[in-house]
């Protein structure tokens, strides 16, 4: 599950990382990565809104703040039950000279998923075009997914900032597969989470991942919670895919 949980502020502008920690489970995913949580911050009540989503579903979360003021983090998390390890967190660039957008960061998880690692990046664009081509081309680098430790399977999800044929959508699916794109009919639009209409949450698969299902939650309770819906994706790894890279 990929999930934008806008701070935990729902669109009642209720702060409530439980009722988060809610609609992720109605959904039972395996891995979830999350974005636009708020640690220690002032306006949520000073919570750790990575530790309570994670405790109230029993799992572990690793957390990146791509926003650091004094002693307030905003960020990116990345939750499984699976052994996991983090490989690495760091900022993503930023245009010159501007100080009033926030900044973007990513966090690489390696998974362990019956007997494979699966490489899992969670991230979150910029809203203007030219901040996400540099961050997209940071990405697709030797720091991120050109890195030699970035062996297939792989995903990169997220909240985007991009539509579908947009230049940044282009840039990434030259690289890897949209996970939607496996499925028949339109895709599943995320954004906003009353009445869904743009598809800006995004999980892109590498060669050895095989697309079974992609669905979003749409109960009354997801619809509420954040301004975002949760985007699902039911993958199988393909163990003749993995052999082969193995063997080259």
């Amino acid at each position: 599950m990929t999930y934008n949980v806008h701070a935990c502020r729902g669109r009642d502008r209720q702060w409530s990382p439980q009722r988060i920690a809610d609609v992720i489970a109605s959904a039972e995913p395996d891995i979830v990565a999350l974005q636009e949580l708020d640690v220690g911050r002032a306006r949520s009540g000073g919570a750790d809104q990575a530790e309570m989503i994670a405790l109230a579903l029993g799992i572990r979360a690793q957390f990146f703040p791509a926003l650091r003021v004094m002693e307030e983090l905003y960020g990116d998390a990345i939750l499984t039950a699976w052994p996991s390890r983090l490989i690495k967190a760091g900022p993503l660039p930023q245009l010159p000279g501007v100080g009033r957008y926030e900044p973007r960061g990513a966090l690489w998880v390696s998974i362990s998923v019956g007997g494979a690692d699966v490489q899992v990046i969670n991230t979150h664009l910029g809203l203007r075009s030219r901040e996400r081509h540099k961050q997209i081309d940071e990405l697709l680098g030797p720091d991120w997914l050109g890195h030699p430790e970035c062996r297939n399977p792989v995903v990169l999800v997220g909240d985007f900032n991009a539509l579908p044929g947009s230049r940044s959508y282009l840039q990434l699916t030259a690289r890897l597969h949209d996970a939607q794109k496996s499925q028949r009919g339109r895709g599943k639009p995320t954004f906003p989470a009353r009445f869904a209409a743009l598809r800006i949450d995004y999980a892109f698969v590498g060669p050895a991942i095989n697309v079974r299902r992609v669905d979003t939650v749409r109960t009354p309770l997801a619809r509420v919670a954040s301004d975002h819906l949760p985007l699902v994706i039911d993958l199988d790894i393909d163990a003749a895919a993995l052999r082969l890279q193995a063997a080259q």
